[in-house]
């Protein structure tokens, strides 16, 4: 079944640079027939660059290739840069479609107003976005659980070693076709619990997509692999108590009576466009759902008790990911049932249904790209 159409505003042109040596098609299947997260580009990148004097400029997809970057570039030295992720969907249908994209538009100019990068108007990401899309069609899987995602980027590519906000500024969206996330697809994963170091603070860079926060929690990612765990979560930065979020993904908990507990948006966290669609579908099912402070002592008590009876991962990347064990310096906690839990299954067979095409699309969450 195809979703509803969504309705997009009048987009800018994109001017088309066609790559004169695409991946051949016979390699192109090979590479759609098993996907891997990141692993793989497609031919195109949509470009956009911005100045101070001009603002927003040549708008353009153009063939993917390196981009040139002077040593002195701002990006390099301040981290002046923002990013997002979305994906498209390959419909049973044959068409093509995004998830929610104005909410990353929307999330994108966020981004940039806190990292004091000019906004990109949603008209031109919504643009760029299904421009890229549109050109590299072909690299849309069509199994059930792949997709092409998508990774629009914005950084100071001004040469100037002034600690200041940029006055040129480079946009780029490139695509890559994605399979599961994690090696083992919708197995529950174990998660290692960062006890010493925090990935963001109260008045940070928390709620923003940006590259510090991601480069920060690699130490935490790199040990959480040392103790044979998938991701990392972090504890708040000012008690050191309440969990918060995982590398790249947002932590829910269901208790034995259907209520649903997961982080409060506080500012250190990133609102996650998959949290939010997942908090609006448990509800729709009839589960309470709670925003509030997490405590790791609540959450291993629950699980030990029986009253926290799943624990699961929500994210653009993996989508809905059942979590098996929390483990940490003197504990290793284990959720019941191995973590495949029955509230957990029914969220993320009700998202995928959506996003894929399967299932009507109520809220008007799908937009038609081709």
């Amino acid at each position: 079944m195809t979703s509803s159409s969504g309705a997009l505003p009048p987009v800018p042109e994109f001017a088309l640079h066609p790559n004169p040596h695409p991946v051949p098609p016979d390699a192109r299947a090979a590479a759609l027939e098993a996907p891997r997260f990141g692993a793989v580009v497609t031919d195109h990148m949509a470009r956009m660059t911005w100045t101070s004097e001009d603002g927003w400029l040549d708008r353009r997809v153009e063939p993917y290739a390196p981009l040139a970057l002077e040593p002195a570039a701002l990006v390099l030295h301040y981290g002046q840069e923002i990013f997002e992720g979305l994906k498209a969907y390959r419909h049973p249908d044959g068409s093509v479609w995004g998830f929610r994209p104005e909410a990353n538009a929307a999330r994108f100019a966020a981004s940039a107003r806190r990292m004091a990068l000019p906004e990109l108007p949603v008209e031109d990401f919504l643009a760029s976005v299904r421009a890229l899309v549109t050109v590299d069609q072909a690299w849309v899987p069509p199994a059930d659980d792949a997709s092409l995602y998508l990774r629009p980027v914005m950084f100071a590519s001004e040469p100037n070693l002034l600690v200041r906000a940029a006055r040129r500024v480079e946009y780029v969206v490139i695509a890559s076709p994605a399979g599961a996330y994690f090696a083992g697809g919708a197995a529950p994963v174990s998660i290692w619990v960062a006890q010493d170091l925090h990935r963001a603070s109260p008045g940070g860079t928390g709620a923003v997509k940006t590259m510090g926060n991601y480069g920060a929690s690699l130490a935490s990612q790199a040990e959480a692999y040392r103790h044979g765990c998938e991701q990392v979560c972090f504890l708040d930065a000012v008690s050191g108590r309440n969990l918060e979020e995982l590398g790249g993904m947002n932590l829910v908990a269901v208790r034995a009576d259907g209520t649903v507990l997961t982080p409060a948006l506080d500012g250190a966290i990133l609102p996650g466009i998959t949290r939010d669609a997942v908090l609006r579908l448990l509800a729709a099912d009839g589960h309470e759902v709670v925003e509030r402070a997490l405590p790791l002592e609540e959450v291993l008590a629950g699980l030990a008790s029986g009253e926290v009876t799943e624990l699961f991962a929500c994210g653009t990347g993996a989508g809905v990911s059942p979590i098996g064990r929390l483990v940490g310096h003197g504990f290793d906690a284990r959720v019941a049932d191995g973590g495949v839990g029955p509230v957990t299954a029914r969220v993320r067979a009700q998202l995928m249904d959506i996003q894929h095409g399967r299932a009507p699309d109520e809220r008007g969450w799908m937009v038609r790209w081709v």
